[in-house]
């Protein structure tokens, strides 16, 4: 008598085995953070270490260019290393709050979509999330629940095959 063996299903597992030599890979690797304008206080201080010590490492950083996470790691790597920091905004660099520009103004790879300025923040925005998750090899994302477009750039970064670090904030 002889029986079949219904074997797991074995497409997740390549991406899987990818996602694992991803993490263990000690090269240095293009790590984009993401993340909400609206940060609570104590959280500021994790996402500055965590972006310190990547940059420490040696890795490079992509983030975007608001307050909140993106302002918290390049605060961070500008300390470090301002070469390893690549910031990419959504808009001009005159369509930023004066708060930020005096950051920005310290960041060696500014990349500006003067091009975006007469969309909609959100549109620029979600199109500037692709462009960063684009250049990445992994995302970090710091976002609440509802956050529509932060979590919308982590799926679309999981269906490339980023490795995705998502962390809520409530």
């Amino acid at each position: 008598m002889s029986r079949s063996l219904d074997l797991p299903a074995t497409e997740g597992v390549d991406t899987l085995a990818q996602e694992l030599a991803k993490l263990q890979d000690n090269g240095k690797r293009k790590i984009a953070f993401l993340g909400s304008r609206h940060v609570p206080v104590v959280d500021i201080h994790l996402i500055e270490l965590i972006a310190r010590s990547l940059a420490e490492e040696g890795h490079n950083i992509l983030t975007s260019g608001s307050q909140g996470v993106n302002a918290a790691v390049i605060r961070a790597v500008l300390d470090i290393n301002p070469s390893l920091l690549t910031v990419l905004l959504p808009q001009s660099l005159d369509r930023q709050i004066p708060e930020i520009k005096d950051q920005l103004e310290r960041v060696m790879h500014l990349v500006e979509k003067s091009e975006n300025d007469e969309l909609p923040l959100p549109l620029a925005s979600s199109l500037c999330n692709q462009e960063i998750i684009s250049r990445c090899d992994q995302l970090i994302c710091f976002a609440f629940h509802d956050s529509e477009t932060l979590l919308n750039s982590c799926r679309c970064a999981e269906e490339m095959g980023k490795v995705v670090s998502l962390l809520f904030f409530d």
